[in-house]
C-alpha cells in the first residue's frame, strides 16, 4: 500500500557524559520504508543541542525531535593513601580536682609516616571540637597528641576523644574525665557553680546563667552572687546585694563599648563557695546597630519627628523581667533616634514611663522590676530632637512567671527521676540508667550519687550534669556493693533523689559470646618408651567463663590417615602417658578443652612424633613455662622438670630468651640454677619476649623446652607488691597482697620457692577478702624463710613475690612476741612512802590500766591477802596502784614484789627493803606514828615556822598553832634568848607573828618558837643565816630595785648627795654606784650609803670632774635593776613649771648673795623667792615659769675679800615641744675684786691650826667649790 512516511519509534532524549558515543535511532514506515539514523561519535560539551530527524518519500515527510545533553567527563576516583593509626598507648579514666593541671596523651604509630601526610589531631569534650585557648593547650606531632588543660574546673568533666584524621579515615580513642571540687574556703560549703554562659548582651546590661554543682553531703543551696570584672581589671565587683535562688540574673548598670567578665558563687547556710570559672569576656554593645547602618539621600532628609515604632514583642519572659524588641520605624533622618518605653499594669488604666533617665538607642531593652506573676502592657514611642513620635500598638497581655509548686512540694524544680537501674560494667565501673522525671520544668541535667552498701556515705559520681538518661560510673572498688540515686536539676535548683538501686558489686561483665573454652595449643612430647608417649599442653586462652573441667585426647596414624579418641574417660591435668602405640609409627595429636557448658573446639595438630624410644643420654624437655611477675625490667620464669631425666639425674637449667620477631636466643643465666624458677631482668620495657628452658645433668644439654607465649615486658597498671609484717592485735607473722586485677572466678594461689602451699599443718593459713589476700605465720621458724610467691588467676597476670631472710625473719618473731606477751609500760617502779600514823604505801605508776586490770603483791616471796591490815588499790585514771600496810615493824624486811596483768599485757616490779634503807623507813614510820600521837593528844603547830616577806618590804616569822586551851602559852626565841614581843601572840587565831623590823645581819641567828600546857610541848625552828640570809636579802632587793625611783639631788652641807628612794634598803643588798660606767668606791669624798627608804651617794666638794652621768644598780638574784642621772651646769625647764636655782656657798665673813637676770637685780616677790639658808645654801625660785623667763640668771657671791660670779642660762619650753639635747658645758665665772683695802695683821703667835671640819685652804679663792643644780617642785 503506498502511503507517506510515519514514525514507529520516534527519537529520544540522551543525556551522556563526554567523550561518550551517542546513538539515535528511529523507525518510520511508508513505502518505500525508510530508516533514519543520526550517529554521534565522542560526544563534546558543543554537541549539546535539539535534534531532528526527518523521513520523506513521494508520498510526504514526518520528523521527530530529541535533546542530547553532554556533560563533563566523570573524573577517576580519588584513592587516597591509606595511613594506618595504631595507639601505643592511650589516656584512661583519669580524676582531677578544680585547680589541678592533668595532660592527656596519646602514642601511636604512623604508616606510612609521610613527613608532608601528618594526620590532624582533632580534641573534642562532649562531642565540641576544642580550641586553643588559655585553658586548653595542644600539642602534636612526633607520634603523641597530648591535651593539657592547665587549669582545671568543674566545666572540664566530660568525654574526651582524640581523633586523629587522615584523607582515608581516622583512629579514634575515648575517656572519660571527671572533675572533683576542690578544697571549700569554709568546711561544709557548697562547691561552685559552672558552665557561665552570656545571653542577650546589649548597651547596658547582659544576662548571666550557669549551672547549679551537686549537693551531696553539703546544705541546700540558699542562692547566688554573681561577680563582674572590667577586661584589664582585677578587682571583681558583686552584682547582687543578696543572694538569688535561680540560676539566671540579668546584670545592668554596664557602660556602653566596656568588656566585662563575669564569674558565680554559690551560698548555703555554712558558707561561700569557691568562684565559678570567669566567662568569657563580652562587649556591652547593641548587637544590632550594625544590621541598622543604612544610606541616606541627602536630598530626603528632613526635620521631622519619626514615626511610631511596629510590632513590639516580648522576646523573653522570667519572674521579674521582660526583654522587649520591636522593629524600628522608617527613618530618614540625620538627628539621633532613640527610643522610650511605657509599662501599664493590666486593669490599671494608667501608662509608666519606664527609662525616664537614660534613653535606648537600640530596638531591645529589658524591662526589670516587675511583679512575679502579673499581667503588663508594653508600648514604645521613637524620639529624636524633634519630637517624639506617637507610641506604638501596645503588646498583648504579657505575664511574668511564677514559681509554682511541683508534687512534691518544691517550686518548679523537676520532679524525682524514675527507677535506677544499675548493670556491670567493668571492674571498676558501672552503667547506670534511669525513667526521666514526669515533670521536667526546664530540665538541665542529672547528677549521680553512689553509696557502699551498709554505708550513708553519698558520694558525687559526676560533678556536671549530664543530659543523657544512662551514664558509667567509675572508680569504684571491684568487689563492693554499691548502690546509686539519681537527681534532676534545672534553675531553681535539684529534685528530689530518685529511689535507690538494688545493691550490685562492682564485677566485670561476663562475656555474652564465648561460652565454651578456645582451643588447647602447644601440645608437645616429654618421652616416649617406644609403646607408649607422654604429652603435655598449653590450656586454652579463654575458659569461656566458666572453668575447664575436662580434656580430651585424638591421635591420628599419619600411615592410615584416620583420627582416634585416646582417652573414653576425661583427663584432669594436662599431662597424660598415651599407651599401645605401634613401634615406628608416626603419630599426630590434637586436644579438646571442656567446661560446664560443653567441648570447645579442637587443637591444631601436633608435630608428627615417631614412636621409637628415647635413650640419648641427655634429659628431655621441661615443659608448662609460665611468665609470672611482669614488671617493666623483669619476669619470673617457672617450669616444671622434665619427664625423662636421661643417663643421670638433672643437675640444672638454663633459660633462654629471644626478643618477638627475631631469631637470636641468648642465654639469661649463665651458671645453671638447681630450682625450676628463675628472675630474668634486664628486659626493655615495653617489648615482647619469648622464654625456653634446656635441662642438663652429667651427659650435656638436654632437649629445649617449647617456647613461651610472647610476653609484653610492661607492670599491670596499679600492680602493688607484696607487704610483710606483723598483726598488731594476733602478733601473726603476714604476707599481703592486694591485686590490681580480679573477677568473680579469681583465686589466689600461694606459693614458696614457687610451689604452691599445700600443708597448713604448722599454722600457716590463707584468708581472701575481696582484691586482698593474707598469707598468714601463727608459729614462725627458721623452716620459713625463703621466696613466697603468689598469682591471681582469670587476669592479665596480676603477680608478686617476696624474699623473708633469716635477720628479716628474727626481727619479727621478736616482734611477735612482743605483742603476744605485751608488757605494761611502767612510769614508775614499785617504791613506798610513808603515811600519817606510821602506815607505809608501797606504790607504783603504769603508763595506762583499763578498769579489768589485776594484780598481786608479795613480801618475801608470800602472796598478801587484800585485809584491813594490808590493804590493796588501784585509779584507772592515773594508773596507780597501792599496796598499804597498816603496821610496819622490823618482820617486814626483805622484797616487795607485785604482778600485774590486765588483757594480755603483763608487769612486774620489785623493790628490796633491808639494811639502812630499811632502818632509814622503819624510823620514818616510828616518827608519824609518834607525831600522830602528838598532834591528836596535845599542841602543836599545824603550819611549822617560816619566815614571810611582804611587798611592802616588811619581814616577819609566821607560824600556827592548834589543839590549845587557856593555859597554853607561846615563846619566841633567838639564838635559845627569849624575846618578848612589843605585841603578845594572838592564841586565839591560831596565827602567830614575830616582826623583825629593819632587817639586817643583825638578824641573823637560830629563831625558834615554843607552845606547851600541861598536856605536853611542840616547837619549830628557823635558821636565817648563811643560804636563808642571802635568799632574804636577794627578794629584799628584788622588791626594791621593782619600786626604786629616779635619781635626785639633793645639796648638803658639804655638797650634794644622789638619793635613789625605794620601799626598803639595807646596806647588805649588791648595789654599785657608777659615773661614766666607771665604778665608784665610797671613800671620803664619794661616801656610799642610805636610809631604810633610800639609797645615796654624797659628793663632798664636787667639782667640774664630777660632772657626767651617775647610774645606780641593784641586783636581786635574776636580774639588775638600773637608774641614770645627768649631772650638767645646763637647766631647761618646760613652760608652767617651777625652777630652783641652788648654789653652795662659803667664805668668812659669811659673804652676801645677790641675782641678776640678763644683768638686771632680781627683786624678790611673789615670782621670785630668793633664799639663803644655813649661810651656806644660796637659792632663787621661780614659780611658775613662762616664756619671759627664759635668759641669763647670774649669782654673784661677794664679802669684803671679794667674790665670784657664775652665769645660768635658763631656757623655757612651751608644753609638749620637743627639748633639744644640750651639750654639758662649763658654767663661766668670774672673780671679783674686793670692796675695801685687805689688813693682814701682824702677830708673832703661831697661826692656829685649821680644824678638821674647815673647807681647804684654796675655797676661799676658787669657785669650784660651788655648784649650782636645778630641783622641779
Amino acid at each position: 500500500m503506498i502511503r507517506g512516511p510515519k514514525f514507529l519509534v520516534r527519537l529520544r532524549s540522551h543525556t551522556v557524559f563526554e567523550n561518550t558515543p551517542v546513538k539515535l535511532f528511529c523507525t518510520v514506515e511508508g513505502y518505500p520504508t525508510p530508516q533514519v539514523m543520526c550517529p554521534l561519535c565522542r560526544c563534546g560539551i558543543d554537541d549539546t543541542a535539539q535534534y531532528t530527524a526527518v523521513a520523506s518519500n513521494s508520498h510526504g515527510q514526518a520528523s521527530s525531535q530529541a535533546a542530547v545533553i553532554v556533560k563533563n567527563a566523570i573524573l577517576p576516583e580519588i584513592k587516597y593513601t591509606k595511613i594506618n593509626i595504631t595507639f601505643l598507648e592511650t589516656f584512661d579514666v583519669t580524676f582531677g580536682k578544680e585547680g589541678d593541671c592533668v595532660t592527656l596523651a596519646c602514642k601511636m604509630t604512623i604508616s606510612p609516616n609521610l613527613a608532608n601526610l601528618q594526620p590532624e589531631a582533632q580534641w573534642y569534650r562532649d562531642e565540641h571540637l576544642l580550641k586553643e585557648s588559655k585553658w586548653v593547650k595542644m600539642e602534636s606531632g612526633g607520634g603523641v597528641a597530648k591535651l593539657t588543660l592547665t587549669h582545671l574546673a568543674k566545666d572540664d568533666e566530660g568525654l574526651y576523644t582524640l581523633r586523629m584524621v587522615t584523607k582515608g579515615g581516622d583512629a579514634v580513642h575515648k575517656a572519660y574525665v571527671f572533675v572533683e571540687d576542690g578544697p571549700p574556703p569554709v568546711p561544709l560549703a557548697p562547691g561552685a557553680p559552672m558552665d557561665i554562659k552570656i545571653h542577650d548582651a546589649n548597651r547596658d546590661y547582659v544576662i548571666v546563667s550557669w549551672k547549679p554543682p551537686n549537693t551531696t553531703t553539703e546544705g541546700p543551696i540558699i542562692g547566688y552572687f554573681v561577680d563582674r570584672c572590667e577586661v584589664g581589671m582585677e578587682n571583681w565587683m558583686q552584682c547582687n546585694d543578696s543572694p538569688i535562688k535561680i540560676c539566671k540574673y540579668p546584670v545592668s548598670g554596664l557602660f556602653e563599648g566596656h568588656s566585662y567578665c563575669f564569674r558565680v558563687r554559690a551560698v548555703n547556710s555554712h558558707g561561700i563557695s569557691r568562684p565559678s570559672r570567669m566567662s568569657n569576656p563580652v562587649a556591652a554593645l547593641d548587637p544590632t546597630e550594625f544590621g541598622r547602618l543604612q544610606g541616606i539621600v541627602h536630598s530626603h532628609i528632613t526635620g521631622k519627628a519619626p514615626g511610631a515604632p511596629s510590632k513590639v514583642y516580648a522576646s523573653e519572659t522570667d519572674r521579674t523581667y521582660v526583654v522587649l524588641s520591636w522593629t524600628p520605624p522608617v527613618y530618614h533622618g540625620k538627628a539621633p533616634l532613640w527610643y522610650y518605653i511605657e509599662k501599664s499594669l493590666v486593669g490599671s488604666g494608667s501608662w509608666q514611663r519606664v527609662n525616664t533617665q537614660v534613653p535606648v538607642r537600640s530596638p531591645r531593652y529589658a524591662v526589670f522590676d516587675l511583679a512575679e506573676g502579673k499581667e503588663y502592657l508594653f508600648r514604645v514611642l521613637a524620639a529624636n530632637m524633634h519630637g517624639i513620635s506617637n507610641p506604638s500598638e501596645p503588646t498583648r497581655p504579657i505575664r511574668t512567671q511564677v514559681l509554682i509548686p511541683n508534687t512534691s512540694g518544691h517550686f518548679s524544680v523537676p520532679s524525682a527521676p524514675g527507677q535506677v537501674v544499675s548493670t556491670r560494667e567493668t571492674d571498676t565501673s558501672v552503667l547506670i540508667q534511669w525513667a526521666p522525671p514526669k515533670e521536667p520544668n526546664n530540665l538541665i541535667g542529672y547528677y549521680i550519687d553512689s553509696c557502699v552498701k551498709g554505708s550513708k556515705n553519698w558520694t558525687s559520681a559526676n560533678h556536671k550534669p549530664l543530659k543523657d538518661t544512662r551514664f558509667v560510673v567509675h572508680g569504684l572498688t571491684t568487689g563492693e556493693m554499691y548502690m546509686f540515686r539519681v537527681q534532676a536539676i534545672n534553675e531553681l535548683g535539684l529534685s528530689d533523689e530518685s529511689q535507690e538501686s538494688a545493691p550490685l558489686s562492682v564485677r566485670a561483665a561476663l562475656s555474652t559470646v564465648k561460652y565454651l573454652p578456645s582451643s588447647p595449643y602447644g601440645v608437645a612430647l616429654l618421652h616416649c618408651d617406644g609403646e607408649s608417649m607422654v604429652l603435655n599442653w598449653k590450656r586454652p586462652l579463654c575458659s569461656g567463663g566458666t572453668p575447664v573441667t575436662d580434656y580430651y585426647i585424638d591421635k591420628y596414624n599419619v600411615a592410615k590417615r584416620e583420627w582416634r579418641e585416646v582417652n573414653v574417660p576425661p583427663l584432669k591435668e594436662r599431662l597424660y602417658k598415651v599407651p599401645k602405640l605401634t613401634l615406628g609409627t608416626v603419630y599426630q595429636f590434637r586436644v579438646y578443652a571442656a567446661n560446664f557448658i560443653g567441648l570447645g573446639e579442637p587443637s591444631s595438630p601436633s608435630a608428627p612424633f615417631r614412636c621409637e624410644a628415647w635413650t640419648m643420654p641427655e634429659p628431655g624437655p621441661a615443659y608448662d613455662l609460665s611468665i609470672t611477675e611482669i614488671r617493666d625490667d623483669s619476669g619470673v620464669v617457672e617450669w616444671k622438670a622434665p619427664v625423662y631425666n636421661g643417663a643421670s639425674a638433672v643437675t640444672g637449667y638454663y633459660v633462654d630468651i629471644c626478643k618477638e620477631g627475631t631469631d637470636t636466643w641468648t642465654v639469661a643465666n649463665a651458671a645453671a640454677v638447681n630450682h625450676c624458677y628463675l628472675k630474668v631482668k634486664g628486659l626493655e620495657t615495653g617489648s615482647s619476649y619469648v622464654f625456653r628452658v634446656r635441662a642438663e645433668n652429667a651427659s650435656g644439654t638436654g632437649k629445649t623446652s617449647v617456647p613461651s607465649d610472647p610476653v609484653y615486658a610492661k607492670a599491670l597498671s596499679g600492680t602493688k607488691e607484696i607487704k610483710c609484717g606483723v598483726d598488731e592485735k594476733t602478733g601473726d607473722v603476714y604476707l599481703c597482697f592486694e591485686s590490681c586485677q580480679i573477677t568473680e572466678k579469681s583465686q589466689f594461689v600461694w606459693k614458696k620457692s614457687y610451689q604452691e602451699i599445700t600443708d597448713f599443718s604448722k599454722g600457716i593459713s590463707i584468708k581472701t577478702s575481696g582484691n586482698q589476700s593474707t598469707l598468714s605465720f601463727k608459729n614462725p621458724d627458721k623452716e620459713d624463710v625463703g621466696t613466697f610467691s603468689v598469682s591471681v588467676t582469670n587476669t592479665d597476670g596480676a603477680s608478686a613475690s617476696y624474699k623473708i631472710t633469716a635477720e628479716e625473719l628474727e626481727k619479727m618473731m621478736a616482734l611477735s612476741y612482743d605483742i603476744r606477751n605485751p608488757i605494761i609500760p611502767l612510769k614508775s617502779e614499785l617504791a613506798y612512802k610513808i603515811m600519817e600514823r606510821g602506815r607505809v604505801c608501797f606504790w607504783l605508776q603504769a603508763e595506762g590500766i583499763s578498769s579489768a586490770v589485776t594484780y598481786k603483791f608479795f613480801a618475801n616471796n608470800k602472796e598478801l591477802v587484800n585485809s584491813e591490815q594490808t590493804k590493796m588499790r588501784h585509779d584507772v585514771a592515773t594508773g596507780i596502784i597501792e599496796l598499804v600496810l597498816d603496821h610496819f615493824t622490823e618482820d617486814n624486811e626483805g622484797t616487795f614484789s607485785v604482778q600485774i596483768q590486765d588483757g594480755r599485757a603483763k608487769a612486774q616490779s620489785s623493790l628490796v627493803l633491808i639494811g639502812n634503807a630499811f632502818k632509814a623507813a622503819l624510823a620514818e614510820a616510828d616518827y608519824q606514828r609518834r607525831e600522830y600521837i602528838r598532834v591528836k593528844e596535845g599542841p602543836h603547830f599545824s603550819q611549822f615556822l617560816s619566815v614571810h616577806i611582804s611587798e611592802d618590804a616588811s619581814i616577819s616569822l609566821i607560824c600556827k598553832v592548834a589543839n590549845l586551851k587557856k593555859e597554853s602559852a607561846f615563846h619566841w626565841f633567838k639564838d635559845d634568848v627569849e624575846v618578848i614581843p612589843d605585841v603578845p601572840a594572838d592564841l586565839s587565831s591560831g596565827v602567830c607573828r614575830l616582826p623583825l623590823p629593819l632587817f639586817s645581819k643583825k638578824d641573823m641567828g637560830m629563831h625558834k618558837a615554843t607552845i606547851s600546857d600541861d598536856r605536853g610541848k611542840d616547837e619549830s625552828q628557823v635558821d636565817i643565816s648563811g643560804k636563808a640570809f642571802d635568799n632574804i636579802v636577794n627578794e629584799l632587793a628584788r622588791i626594791a630595785g621593782s619600786s626604786a625611783g629616779d635619781l635626785v639631788i639633793q645639796c648638803t652641807a658639804e655638797g650634794i648627795m644622789l638619793q635613789c628612794h625605794m620601799k626598803y634598803y639595807t646596806e647588805e643588798m649588791k648595789i654599785i654606784w657608777m659615773l661614766k660606767d666607771s665604778k665608784i668606791s665610797s671613800s671620803e669624798r664619794m661616801r656610799v650609803g642610805g636610809t631604810p627608804a633610800m639609797a645615796s651617794l654624797e659628793i663632798v666638794e664636787p667639782t667640774e670632774r664630777d660632772k657626767g652621768v651617775y647610774t645606780f644598780q641593784i641586783t636581786d638574784a635574776e636580774k639588775t635593776y638600773t637608774r641614770t642621772l645627768e649631772l650638767s651646769g645646763q637647766v631647761n625647764i618646760m613652760e608652767k613649771k617651777t625652777l630652783s636655782l641652788t648654789c653652795t656657798v662659803c667664805g668668812d665673813p659669811k659673804p652676801q648673795v645677790t641675782w641678776f637676770k640678763n644683768d638686771q637685780e632680781v627683786e624678790p616677790g611673789d615670782q621670785y623667792v630668793i633664799l639663803l639658808d644655813s649661810g651656806k645654801f644660796a637659792s632663787v625660785t621661780i614659780k611658775g615659769v613662762t616664756l619671759e623667763d627664759s635668759g641669763k640668771f647670774t649669782m654673784c657671791v661677794q664679802n669684803k675679800y671679794g667674790g665670784e660670779s657664775v652665769d645660768i642660762i635658763v631656757s623655757v619650753f612651751k608644753h609638749g615641744d620637743k627639748i633639744p639635747d644640750i651639750k654639758p658645758m662649763a658654767a663661766p665665772k668670774r672673780i671679783l675684786p674686793p670692796t675695801h683695802p685687805i689688813v693682814i695683821p701682824i702677830s708673832s703667835s703661831p697661826a692656829p691650826a685649821p680644824s678638821k671640819s674647815s673647807a681647804p685652804p684654796q675655797s676661799t679663792k676658787s669657785p669650784s667649790s660651788s655648784r649650782f643644780g636645778a630641783r622641779r617642785k
